[in-house]
């Protein structure tokens, strides 16, 4: 099976949408998720970590800071982060939000 996904929509169902923003999960894949978060201005996701599960954050519009452990991050457009497993993670949007994708292995543990 090849799909091909626009960055802008990854496709997929929304599966946490409140005030802080909406995420989509695409499950097409057996081993991977490739999920969206478009995070509303000055806001912030909930800050989580996986055992056994690494992550890649690619920030596709807006800025903000990333928190990785005990150390902050400035992310904007075209940054990608590689989270290690086990290392706790937050992203926090700056004034215009930001719109972001990640792809981690594995199902949705949080």
């Amino acid at each position: 099976m090849n799909v091909l996904l626009n960055i802008n929509d990854i496709g997929g169902v929304i599966t946490k949408e409140d005030d802080r923003y909406v995420v989509k999960d695409n499950t097409l894949l057996k081993d991977l998720v490739v999920s969206s978060t478009n995070l509303n201005p000055m806001k912030s996701t909930t800050g989580h970590k996986h055992k056994g599960q690494e992550e890649v954050y690619f920030f596709v519009k807006g800025s903000g800071k990333m928190e990785l452990d005990n150390r902050e991050i400035n992310v904007g457009e075209g940054d990608t982060v590689l989270i290690e497993d086990g290392v706790f993670h937050r992203v926090h949007a700056g004034s215009e939000g930001c719109y972001f994708v990640c792809v981690f292995q594995g199902k949705r543990t949080v």
